[in-house]
């Protein structure tokens, strides 16, 4: 598996698999191509996610999705960790995610943003 900035070849076959879960994520306003990390393997996009970033402060880890038949191989905290790396190489201060998989981001540092059950956040300390 091989984790890597998407090209323009991937549009398709990113929103595709955003398509393929409705239930999961929002499907309108998503971020830039630009903004996106995909996982492939064999050829096959099978996760990505975006670090869309919104000022010098602060940016958000959007997008995240891997398909079923690869949860739990770590590649989710694998895509979550290249979104930090390149926050930090920006400098961005906090880095900001709304969830559910609240337990995912927690392993990453992220913390629980005023109270709010889904919303986490971590602060670079850049």
């Amino acid at each position: 598996m091989n984790i890597r900035i998407a090209l323009p070849k991937d549009s398709k076959k990113i929103k595709a698999l955003i398509a393929r879960h409705p239930e999961r994520l929002i499907q309108t306003n998503l971020p830039k191509l630009k903004d996106f990390f995909v996982a492939e393997k064999d050829g096959e996009i099978i996760a990505c996610c975006a670090l869309q970033v919104y000022s010098k402060r602060m940016a958000e880890i959007r997008s995240l999705v891997v398909e079923q038949h690869y949860w739990r191989q770590g590649i989710a905290t694998k895509l979550i960790k290249e979104c930090l790396k390149k926050a930090k190489k920006l400098k961005i201060y906090e880095v900001l995610s709304v969830t559910s998989s609240v337990l995912l981001f927690e392993n990453q540092g992220f913390k629980m943003f005023n109270d709010e059950k889904y919303a986490l956040l971590k602060m670079m300390g850049v």
